[in-house]
């Protein structure tokens, strides 16, 4: 994107165009509410550890999710730290603080609160970006459309709040339905981004949701009966996990995505890739990582039993859809199958219908072996053209295609 001169005097509350490509320090302190975010929906799935407990905390997560990538593309467009919008991200943080406390009644008790907090944070995003599109014409069209999708959403979700039971999960499923599907409908043309900023911003956030399976793991330990060998050992394989998955993201695939992000062409294309790689396929591995730290939160507290059906759907299932994501984000970027993830993701399914009979702690085990045994695999395999990617980008262009290992 140009980069805007800007002006000596503007008004307080005009916004300024983003030029740096960095990922600032309010960006990244707005981000530490999302922790709290992602540690009430884990939370909230560990408190009811049933089909729709899991449900409702996935729902949870995905409005949530939307909401804090409406603000990542704000941030890639106009200058957090400049103007009025630094003290409008303080308000949207403070709205997104109480819509996270309200997250563990979102369907009960706190469901007025959470409505209306959402509300804040949802209305405000599009205030600011009506303000940073002010001389923008197709900015602005974006922003009109998006508002009214914006708004649909936000009176369901409201709606929702005095209903109860089936009526309740509905209405808030066709919010996110109706609020997501709003981008893809209108198109994107009118969007603005800096790539590498937005594509750091999201791989920030995919550290953020591993640091939560961390935190999961010494939740775990304060319910468990004193620290043995065996919940010693939950926590070194809980790492184990966690690191085989920030392996998978980081050694290649976030390097890859970046540089075809910013090899895109600006304006429809650009944006299109944005919104499917980042704004879309990003929620399922967010989502992989955050049932992955129920999985291992429950693991911790219980090493010697097995798991019941939801943490052992949510330990297996969380890291096949992680990895599933990555597979489907591969096709979007360099339009290749990555056969060794999709294998291992069905391979994790398949025991599914055996941790009832094992020891959490062993299906942990086997786990963290599939996935150390997938690492070590693809960087045997590929190692020429890893090599080419991490330490040879400039001369990368041409070659990146089918034979790297994960993008």
């Amino acid at each position: 994107m140009a980069t805007a001169a800007r002006p000596g005097r503007r008004p307080r509350l005009s916004s300024v165009p983003r030029s740096e490509e960095r990922v600032t320090p309010l960006e990244l302190f707005f981000d530490l509410v999302f922790v709290l975010a992602l540690t009430q929906c884990t939370a909230l799935m560990a408190d009811r550890p049933t089909p729709t407990g899991l449900a409702q905390g996935l729902l949870v997560l995905a409005v949530l999710w939307w909401s804090w990538v409406g603000y990542a593309w704000l941030t890639s467009a106009v200058d957090p730290e400049e103007g009025g919008v630094r003290l409008a991200i303080f308000a949207a943080m403070a709205a997104f603080l109480v819509a996270s406390l309200c997250v563990p009644g979102a369907f009960d008790d706190n469901a007025g609160v959470f409505a209306a907090a959402y509300a804040v944070v949802r209305l405000g995003h599009i205030a600011l970006f009506v303000i940073a599109s002010r001389d923008e014409p197709g900015l602005r069209r974006s922003v009109i459309a998006l508002g009214v999708s914006t708004l649909v959403g936000v009176t369901l979700i409201a709606s929702a709040a005095f209903a109860d039971g089936e009526l309740q999960g509905a209405l808030w499923l066709l919010a996110l339905t109706l609020d997501v599907g709003g981008p893809a409908v209108f198109g994107v043309e009118g969007w603005k981004l800096v790539p590498r900023h937005f594509a750091e911003r999201h791989g920030l956030i995919v550290i953020i949701a591993l640091g939560e399976s961390i935190v999961a793991i010494g939740v775990g330990v304060e319910g468990a009966v004193g620290l043995g060998l065996g919940v010693v050992a939950a926590a070194v394989l809980g790492i184990v996990v966690a690191a085989a998955m920030w392996w998978l993201y980081f050694d290649v695939v976030a390097l890859v995505a970046e540089r075809r992000l910013s090899q895109a062409r600006p304006g429809a294309e650009q944006n299109a890739m944005a919104r499917d790689s980042y704004s879309f396929l990003h929620f399922p591995m967010v989502a992989g990582i955050v049932l992955v730290a129920l999985g291992l939160k429950k693991t911790v507290g219980h090493v010697d039993d097995p798991l019941k059906l939801v943490p052992a759907v949510a330990l297996l299932g969380g890291v096949a859809l992680y990895l599933v994501a990555h597979v489907a984000f591969r096709l979007r970027n360099v339009h290749t199958l990555s056969r060794q993830r999709l294998v291992a993701a069905a391979l994790l399914i398949a025991l599914i219908p055996l941790a009832g009979e094992l020891p959490a702690l062993a299906l942990q085990a086997i786990v963290a072996a599939v996935l150390a045994a997938l690492v070590a695999f693809e960087a045997l395999r590929f190692a020429e053209a890893r090599d080419r990617v991490r330490h040879q980008l400039e001369t990368a262009d041409a070659q990146i295609g089918g034979s790297t290992p994960a993008a």
